[in-house]
């Protein structure tokens, strides 16, 4: 198949400038690149392409000649021009494609390119903290205990035994990055040996084995908020784990558990909780004390209250930490059927029964509308 014209490769007039043949290749190796386009099996065609195609227009001697002779003037075959090398040289993929062959294998930056150190930062840490309800209502201040990677003292963080000094990594030449060349590819990757820092550690400190650091433990004075919830997280920033290299220390987010509650359930701000009443009490009405997160509070239970009814007691939840006003405390009733009675006490709700029994629809309504549903769905 015949090669395409290299200007229409890349989308550029001829007249192009070195900058705009850069910039235009940048663009078309980030769109094809094999590694983003595993899916796609003509990506690594037009990858080359591309590559192909920059290799000549980014070359002065190699563009004139192509310009004068087009492809036979560069074809190392033909005789004519001198073809195109590796991807290390002037002009080459990594001056074209720079950062961006990084970004795309997720290196550092540095080494090979830049002999920069590979500083990273340390990871986040993530602590699991159960309180009570009351706790979360009105806040509290509590310690937690928690493991971390801090510098080993033996070898002052550089992980060699005491007396020596790391070396400068034989395989990578202290860059931390090794690149490999395949066919049309060049890699760019992390040094199998010394993992990136570029140093080799030929006597490792036997106190941490030569990773500079070690295994402690350390408490912490933890702020909990009133109104804190089930799923929030308090920052400390860091309190993480130690940075590599002088890096920056990560973070410790402490993630709020609430325990079972014995009475409450919480809904957002709002409190829920059960309050049995006797049948006495739901049929004649009559005032109960309820518990409340500040204390007892009082409720009138007015006559013929039926089982599953909720009294709203308004702000009486809780105060959420961006809220501006408490949440209220719903009280759901449930009508206790009285057990183990008399046999006077049983006699006297067979009276009872049979007195209201009568007029059903007076003294039990619900009953009754619920039976004579069920008599027309047996009759339809």
């Amino acid at each position: 198949m015949a090669k395409r014209d290299f200007y229409d490769v890349l989308g550029v007039n001829r007249d192009a400038s070195d900058d705009e043949i850069k910039k235009a290749y940048r663009k078309l190796a980030m769109k094809y690149h094999p590694d983003r386009n595993p899916d796609n099996p003509k990506a690594e065609e037009h990858f080359k392409e591309a590559k192909e195609a920059y290799e000549i227009l980014s070359d002065g001697q190699k563009r004139a000649a192509y310009d004068q002779y087009g492809h036979a003037g560069v074809d190392p075959q033909a005789g004519m021009g001198g073809g195109f090398g590796g991807f290390g040289g002037a002009g080459g993929f990594s001056d074209a494609f720079g950062g961006i062959f990084d970004e795309i294998f997720g290196g550092g930056g540095g080494g090979a390119r830049g002999g920069r150190s590979n500083v990273y930062r340390g990871a986040d840490l993530r602590y699991n903290l159960e309180i009570t309800l009351e706790q979360a209502a009105f806040g509290t201040e509590t310690k937690i205990r928690i493991p971390t990677m801090e510098v080993c003292e033996s070898c002052k963080g550089s992980g060699a035994k005491a007396g020596t000094q790391p070396k400068t990594c034989p395989t990578c030449q202290g860059s931390g990055q090794v690149r490999l060349q395949q066919g049309f590819f060049s890699i760019q990757q992390t040094c199998p040996k010394c993992h990136g820092t570029g140093k080799f550690i030929a006597d490792p400190c036997g106190s941490c084995h030569g990773a500079g650091r070690v295994k402690q433990h350390k408490t912490l004075a933890v702020k909990i908020p009133a109104g804190v919830d089930e799923g929030d997280r308090i920052r400390l920033s860091g309190e993480g784990e130690h940075g590599v290299n002088g890096g920056p220390s990560g973070d410790l987010y402490v993630q709020i558990h609430l325990k079972p509650h014995a009475v409450f359930q919480r809904d957002g701000n709002d409190l829920h909780c059960e309050m049995p009443i006797s049948f006495t009490t739901a049929a004649l009405g009559g005032e109960i004390e309820i518990p409340t997160l500040d204390g007892a509070a009082n409720l009138k239970i007015p006559g013929e209250t039926q089982s599953g009814k909720v009294f709203r007691l308004r702000g009486k939840g809780i105060k959420g930490v961006r809220s501006h006003a408490h949440g209220d405390l719903l009280c759901h009733v449930v009508v206790e059927t009285p057990v183990n009675l008399t046999e006077r006490q049983k006699e006297l709700l067979r009276e009872l029964e049979e007195s209201s029994s009568g007029d059903a629809e007076r003294h039990n309504p619900r009953a009754k509308s619920w039976m004579d549903k069920v008599k027309e769905f047996f009759a339809g």
